[in-house]
């Protein structure tokens, strides 16, 4: 069986090394990008300088794979894949892992109608490429403004800041992340950022950006960045971290079923039973997941999917790494595995920030509460900077109508817990600081279990403490 993924990313990789043992399938990925596969999860430690990009590597599990190729039209009828560049590949079936693109918000004198491109200076932070560009555009005092709070936002400012740049992060939002974190959760994260030497501005709206004629081939270079109450920050790099789309041109285009992006059934088959597909560009019940351990879980998923209608020998679902065994039945008599199916994905959002020196803000003024950092001091949530900071959240944090919420919070320690509960089920929850309780928690949320019948303080404390 001659299969073909479009994407070389994290969802298409996984997939090659799971189909890796299978004999008879022949599997070629179709990539843009000119780099191996990379695990996207730790570009920010890329540009924190932290790693190296050869240290972020996955294993392509053998597949076929050529030059950087961009995937322009499917031919659903010939079974054919035709790429820009006039090269096409046939399939017995067709895998999209296109993954989602950056979104780019309409702020004033980002494009015009004599340019295009974004001006010299301005990055999106999706790609490697965009972390190795912004690697060489910011060093030890240059200006950066991050567009954007939520936690790409979150992690590109702090990375910047650790190598040295004056950041301003503008959220326009009431605090920072707000899609995973409550306001006193957030309140720790911003005085953490601060620490660190990031200016941070909630309920911040950039209006638009201001530019300045440049010889390079954007032919233009940003200066500043315009609020909306008309403030100016001078800059000399600038962040946009406002989300991520679902790339489904090539699906829409092809006829295939697409709603917010690609529509999948429990076996990631899309409306065309030879197409299927995984990771961020896949709506599942309604759902578009966007997160590694999604795509890893589709990717797992599809593997078995596609191995047992391959069934040639050591195809076998079962086999497959990350299948389920054998079941047993009467008499302790093998039975076939379960048919694969993927039932969605219950997984913590997890961010470590690395820690440096408190630093002066991009206007020049100390950040609260870092004058008095001394490095033989315990680490308070003023002093953040000195180490790291971890931060795991599930769910939805917000409580409905009798729900129950336990809360414990450390201000001295820089430590917060907070789970969500309904009838006998954690319904979501914010792990800030000491992080010792989130194998329970993570255990309990992602398999959907009833919590246990002891209080629950004990689900959130560690030796009979916070």
């Amino acid at each position: 069986m001659d299969i073909v993924v479009i994407g070389g990313g994290m969802a298409g990789a996984r997939l090659a090394q799971q189909l890796a043992p299978c004999a008879g399938v022949r599997v070629t990925v179709v990539g843009e990008e000119p780099h191996p596969p990379y695990n996207r999860v730790l570009l920010a430690e890329v540009l924190a300088g932290r790693y190296g990009p050869e240290l972020i590597a996955l294993p392509d599990g053998g597949a076929v794979t050529g030059p950087p190729r961009r995937a322009v039209a499917l031919d659903r009828a010939g079974r054919r894949v035709v790429c820009a560049d006039g090269h096409e590949l046939g399939y017995d079936r067709l895998v999209l892992a296109t993954g989602s693109n950056p979104v780019l918000p309409p702020l004033r004198g980002l494009f015009t109608t004599s340019y295009r491109e974004l001006p010299s200076g301005v990055h999106a932070f999706r790609t490697l490429d965009d972390c190795l560009a912004l690697s060489g555009a910011a060093g030890e005092g240059t200006r950066a403004v991050v567009v954007g709070g939520g936690l790409l936002g979150v992690s590109a400012a702090q990375a910047l800041a650790a190598r040295g740049a004056q950041v301003v992060l503008a959220q326009q939002a009431e605090h920072l992340m707000e899609r995973h974190l409550d306001a006193p959760a957030a309140r720790l994260l911003q005085r953490h950022l601060e620490g660190q030497g990031v200016e941070v501005h909630t309920g911040c709206r950039v209006r638009g950006v201001r530019v300045q004629p440049h010889d390079g081939p954007a032919g233009r270079r940003v200066r500043a960045v315009e609020l909306a109450d008309g403030y100016c920050l001078e800059t000399d790099v600038v962040v946009l971290a406002c989300g991520v789309r679902p790339r489904t041109a090539l699906a829409l285009a092809a006829g295939i079923a697409v709603d917010r992006g690609i529509v999948v059934d429990d076996r990631l088959c899309t409306s065309d039973p030879a197409v299927f597909a995984i990771g961020d560009c896949a709506q599942h019940d309604g759902v578009v997941h966007g997160l590694a351990g999604a795509a890893r879980d589709q990717a797992d998923v599809l593997a078995r999917v596609l191995a047992a209608e391959a069934g040639g020998p050591g195809t076998e679902p079962g086999a497959l790494p990350g299948a389920a065994g054998a079941l047993t039945g009467h008499g302790d008599e093998p039975q076939p595995p379960a048919a694969p199916r993927y039932r969605g994905t219950r997984a913590l959002t997890r961010l470590t920030l690395g820690g440096r020196p408190a630093a002066a803000g991009p206007r020049g003024e100390t950040p609260a509460g870092s004058a008095t950092v001394d490095a033989a001091a315990p680490r308070s949530a003023a002093g953040a900077g000195l180490g790291p900071f971890d931060l795991a959240a599930f769910g939805d944090p917000v409580p409905a109508a009798g729900d129950d919420v336990l809360e414990l919070a450390d201000a001295t320690r820089g430590a917060y817990r907070k789970v969500v509960v309904r009838g006998d089920r954690l319904v979501g929850g914010i792990l800030l600081g000491d992080l010792a309780a989130v194998g329970a928690v993570a255990r309990t949320w992602e398999g959907d279990e009833p919590l246990p019948a002891a209080p629950l303080i004990h689900l959130l404390t560690h030796d009979g403490g916070l």
